[in-house]
């Protein structure tokens, strides 16, 4: 039976990867810091407790796990992952966990090989501020690439915006909330924002399939076949949970008169950001329906405790804003 080491393994991507190997016949070792609650009962998973920012602990993880593949879900700073390609420079695949948020230039789609990456000044690899994120995780793309050419099997993975069961950043929990709570849903601009998302099982599905199929020094993106718009998710969110809304679009004046920036909203975003995914494609793999990958992540957060009230706009703000688009 393969082995495989899921760093981070009991956070969001990574318990998904850790499903996603064991459904493939995969033995399975989950290292992480113990956090979040372990959640798996499959007797073949382990699950070792460690730091992956301390070198030894995660030495000893390589030690006792001697995984045949490597997932690295929990990868933040390009020394981390110059510290892992080095620790399992034997194994038959090292895949790292980036991020689309590693491309400079917007371009529409972003394509690996393409479209540029940020550079990562020194002081940026160190630093662990949202701002520095995309150099920090281009960074980590340039040291899979180095070890590629120091003959490890290493490879990339780009998520864009990934959401499902399980995910507690709570963007998607937002809009699910206001569709369920509001007939008149408030969605920022007109509605033709895109900011691709990513289906977490997709996500693992990539990383499972980049390790038995990726080429060395590669990188892979992954997002939905099908991008929607900002306007169209909330119109399916509403399909999914079974109701009908109205959408309610609050151009530049409204939002402005208001004091409330179309950031506030999430998947909002000036810029389009959509991933080229056919090089992943090519490998065989494949994405959810988008009504599928809905429907389950709604089915969980009405089992989960979460709101939606750690994002968007001000409650008093939002209803401030409906008011005056209403009475236009």
């Amino acid at each position: 039976m393969v082995h495989a080491l899921v760093i981070g393994g009991t956070g969001f991507v990574g318990r998904h990867a850790v499903a996603e190997l064991r459904e493939h016949g995969y033995e399975v070792t989950a290292f992480s810091r113990g956090q979040s609650e372990v959640p798996f009962t499959d007797e073949a998973v382990t699950h070792l407790r460690g730091d992956r920012t301390d070198e030894r602990e995660l030495a000893d993880a390589a030690q006792a796990a001697d995984p045949d593949v490597v997932v690295d879900c929990a990868a933040f700073h390009p020394g981390e992952v110059r510290t892992a390609t080095r620790l399992f420079a034997d194994a038959d695949a090292y895949v790292y966990v980036s991020s689309g948020a590693a491309y400079a230039e917007e371009e529409i789609p972003k394509r690996e090989g393409e479209t540029s990456l940020h550079d990562c000044a020194a002081e940026e690899a160190r630093n662990a501020s949202a701002a520095t994120y995309g150099p920090r995780k281009a960074a980590g793309d340039r040291a899979v690439f180095d070890a590629a050419d120091e003959g490890v099997r290493a490879m990339s993975v780009r998520p864009s915006n990934v959401y499902g069961p399980h995910d507690y950043s709570g963007y998607l929990d937002y809009w699910i909330d206001r569709v369920e709570h509001c007939d008149r849903v408030l969605v920022p601009g007109d509605g033709t924002n895109i900011w691709h998302r990513a289906y977490v099982e997709d996500v693992a599905s990539a990383l499972r399939i980049v390790a038995e199929r990726g080429a060395p020094g590669e990188a892979y993106n992954v997002a939905d076949r099908r991008a929607t718009t900002l306007g169209r998710l909330v119109e399916q969110v509403a399909a999914a949970v079974g109701t009908e809304i109205e959408r309610v679009y609050a151009g530049p004046y409204e939002l402005d008169a208001v004091d409330v920036d179309p950031g506030e909203f999430p998947y909002y975003r000036d810029e389009p950001h959509l991933l080229a995914t056919e090089k992943l494609a090519a490998l065989g793999w494949e994405s959810t329906p988008l009504r599928d990958a809905l429907e389950a992540t709604i089915a969980e957060y009405r089992e989960s405790e979460r709101d939606g009230s750690d994002h968007g706009p001000d409650r008093q703000a939002a209803n401030r804003l409906r008011q005056r688009v209403t009475s236009r």
